[in-house]
């Protein structure tokens, strides 16, 4: 995934290259086709005087672009916007103050223009590059209207609210921006308190931002964007932060000219409609026609829109101005719609659409809405109308769907009248035909199990004599059996506070009291089996404790000494087939065996004591190890239970010669602790007890040797869920061998290292030494 998200980020990087390298030569080529078409030179010549003016004014290439395609339609006669410096008027800035302009940051600013997608995307990066440069807070960017008005086409670092009180500012002198466009010279505001007396400012207080510049753009024949920038920072604007802000206006208008913030001259009639849209909460449009040179109509300008007009774009109110209407909604070219523009305009007849189905976006999820449009002739123009309906058929099927959903319905009951209505679901609920028509409130109790009249008749006395509301659960006959109801009612009181209307609901709770129902039958059961297995564990343990009573002290048989040790299991009820069985026989020998019975239980305990007395009964007779293996099995296979099988190692120790003779049916090998070292006794072969009625077994021996220990163990001491028995063999031997000076580890210690807490299987343990000469 990181190797991924690598590839992902260097892959992501090399596209905004790529894109940044085919913006900035689209700028370049459009400035190079703007030299070429006033001078009539070649491609080659127009890149290299653009060069050349880069070099002589200290600007980078794309700087110049930028200022060549912002100089192109202002006519050679018109007088340039003189840059304001601390010189009188007349004489040029001194060349220190022009070379404090930072480069490297106009450098910057002409890069992001690159990327630049609108007046909005123009303000928002502006913002980002001055704010480190100049300290700016806010940048706001006026154009200019056909009536002289200006239109806030771009913000940032102001709020929406803000932004809307001041998105349109009429004709009217005394508005800084207005001068600087008029005059062609910034205007520079640094005394909050004086330039309060001369101005209207932008934000409350007017101390919000203490020191502001508005400055002139040319992007047509003359002014006609007003840049400003608003500040925090108090003191006036040093020579070298104007003369950066002149170069930051200058290089604006390439962008500004290529968005074309400049409003086509609608007349006067567009500006009055768009007076009039803006306070409208409606979506609407005033449309100019688009002719062809036949004098079709190919398309229509948008002269006005209200605020709440947007676009398939995400454009909305005046960003939609000036912009054609197939470029803001394409799918209308296809749509009755557009047939019923053309002949509004034709005809004279307003158009009335069909209602259609569109998806708008509702708190960030989409949400399909009917919509309805027309279109109406209004002098040369059209105003276009959208309507959104939510019908009352929608908003009952709705409710429909609720009381579906819910299995409930709602109901009312008039009190002074005596009179209800019940929604129809309230009808499927009771199983009550609607041609019989609503019960009478007084009457509803009637219609519970008589076990519940008292406590429904009372509530609804308390509603209708007290106002008290009412939440009650009853029971109600029907054909297929008894349904679970319940009923949810409030009173509405008049001036006086006397009930005279009740309204609420009922609701069918037949599947969730039948669940808890079954949930509490169950729960009663587990109970019963709990006591049930309680019982049974009881049993079976006083049985086992009966057939295999434990020795509080070891064990003394032909010279050894034999420790043993039982844990039932932690984490069951049930008692386990773990067992143990250490004699003398009558020759001297010593008999050890261990096994252990599949299952729990009373089943396990019986399978027990039969294995267990049996083989005791067959070595005692004079029956081989294998011998004796062999006919468990064939018991085992022909016992009460066919499936039932068994694990077990037996093992005969001679005290003369030391010698230990043993055979297992599928059990662990016996670990041998010498000398501090622990291994593993090979295994003869032998298969589980109960396996097959052929079995296979064989024996093996070992000579054991003063001071030597072996364990006889069941599967419940190595064995853990979450790991294979090796790794459990291999941590017993770990164990095993830890012994130190004082002796080998003591069992209860032994058992403490290898056993988790709460052990889920039974173990049980035979641990037998050879004691040295003078050890007990």
């Amino acid at each position: 995934m990181a190797a991924l998200t690598r590839v992902v980020a260097r892959q992501r990087a090399e596209m905004d290259r790529l894109q940044d390298l085919a913006a900035t030569a689209a700028v370049l080529e459009r400035a190079k086709g703007a030299l070429m078409a006033q001078r009539g030179c070649t491609p080659d010549a127009a890149q290299e005087e653009l060069h050349r003016r880069a070099q002589i004014a200290r600007r980078t290439l794309l700087e110049e672009c930028w200022i060549t395609l912002g100089a192109l339609a202002a006519p050679s006669q018109t007088k340039p916007a003189a840059p304001f410096t601390d010189a009188p008027e007349g004489q040029s800035a001194p060349q220190s103050a022009v070379d404090e302009i930072d480069a490297a940051a106009l450098g910057r600013l002409s890069r992001a223009l690159v990327r630049v997608g609108g007046t909005q995307d123009l303000a928002r990066r502006l913002l980002d590059h001055l704010a480190p440069d100049v300290g700016a807070d806010a940048v706001m960017i006026y154009a200019q209207s056909p009536g002289g008005g200006l239109d806030l086409v771009g913000h940032a670092g102001i709020d929406e609210t803000l932004a809307d009180q001041w998105g349109r500012v009429p004709s009217v002198s005394g508005i800084p921006a207005h001068d600087a466009l008029e005059s062609g010279r910034p205007c520079w505001l640094e005394d909050p308190d004086k330039d309060a007396q001369r101005y209207p400012l932008i934000g409350a207080p007017a101390r919000r931002w203490p020191t502001r510049a508005w400055l002139p753009v040319v992007t047509g024949a003359s002014a006609d964007v007003a840049l400003g920038v608003l500040r925090r920072w108090t003191g006036p604007f040093t020579p070298r932060v104007r003369e950066h802000l002149l170069a930051v206006a200058q290089l604006c208008a390439g962008p500004l000219r290529t968005f074309d913030t400049r409003r086509p001259a609608v007349g006067a009639a567009a500006s009055a409609v768009q007076t009039m849209f803006d306070p409208l909460p409606v979506s609407a449009v005033f449309l100019a026609p688009l002719r062809s040179a036949s004098g079709h109509v190919e398309d229509f300008r948008i002269d006005a829109a209200t605020r709440a007009t947007s676009d398939a774009g995400g454009r909305s109110g005046h960003e939609l101005v000036g912009r054609r209407f197939l470029e803001c909604w394409p799918e209308i070219s296809g749509e009755p719609l557009w047939q019923g523009c053309l002949e509004a305009l034709a005809g004279g007849e307003p158009f009335e659409g069909e209602p259609f189905v569109r998806q708008r976006t509702v708190a960030g999820a989409g949400e399909l809405s009917t919509y309805s449009a027309r279109a109406a002739r209004v002098g040369d123009g059209l105003v276009v109308s959208w309507v959104r309906h939510d019908p009352f058929e929608r908003q009952e099927q709705r409710l429909a769907d609720v009381q579906r959903l819910g299995n409930l319905g709602w109901v009312t009951w008039n009190l002074a009248t005596g009179e209800g209505n019940w929604s129809s679901q309230v009808f499927a609920i009771l199983e009550r035909d609607p041609a019989r028509g609503v019960v009478p409130l007084a009457s509803l109790p009637r219609l519970a199990l008589p076990d519940d009249v008292p406590v429904l008749a009372r509530s609804v006395g308390e509603l209708v004599r007290h106002g008290q509301p009412c939440d009650v659960p009853f029971r109600l006959p029907t054909r297929d059996g008894v349904r679970h109801l319940r009923v949810v009612a409030e009173a509405v009181p008049d001036a006086e506070g006397t009930p005279v209307e009740v309204h609420g609901f009922v609701q069918d709770l037949t599947a969730q009291r039948s669940a808890e129902l079954a949930l509490v039958a169950s729960e009663r059961a587990m109970l019963t089996q709990h006591g049930v297995l309680q019982a049974e564990r009881t049993a079976a343990a006083r049985l086992q404790d009966a057939l295999l009573p434990l020795p509080k002290q070891p064990v003394r048989l032909a010279g050894l000494r034999v420790d043993i040790a039982y844990l039932p299991a932690q984490s069951d009820l049930s008692v386990g087939g773990d067992w143990f069985s250490a004699i003398e026989l009558p020759d001297g020998d010593a008999l050890f065996v261990v096994g252990d019975v599949a299952g729990h239980g009373l089943g396990a305990v019986a399978a027990m004591a039969l294995l267990r007395f049996t083989a005791k009964g067959m070595i005692i007779t004079g029956s081989s190890l294998t011998g004796a293996l062999s006919r468990l099995n064939a018991l085992l296979l022909h016992s009460r239970d066919p499936h039932g099988s068994a694990t077990l190692v037996l093992a005969r120790y001679n005290p003369r010669e030391h010698r230990l003779v043993w055979a297992q049916a599928g059990h662990p090998p016996p670990l041998l602790l010498r000398a501090g070292e622990a291994r593993y006794l090979e295994r003869p072969y032998g298969m589980l007890l109960g396996a097959t009625d052929a079995p296979r077994y064989e024996e093996t021996d070992v000579l054991l040797e003063p001071g030597d220990r072996l364990l006889l163990y069941t599967d419940g001491l190595v064995e853990r869920p979450t790991e294979s028995i090796d790794q459990g063999l291999e941590r017993l031997a770990r164990a095993g061998a830890r012994g130190g000076p004082a002796g080998p580890v003591p069992l209860e210690h032994l058992l403490g290292a290898v056993l988790e807490p709460d052990g889920r299987d039974d173990v049980c343990v035979l641990d037998i030494r050879l004691p040295r000469d003078g050890e007990e």
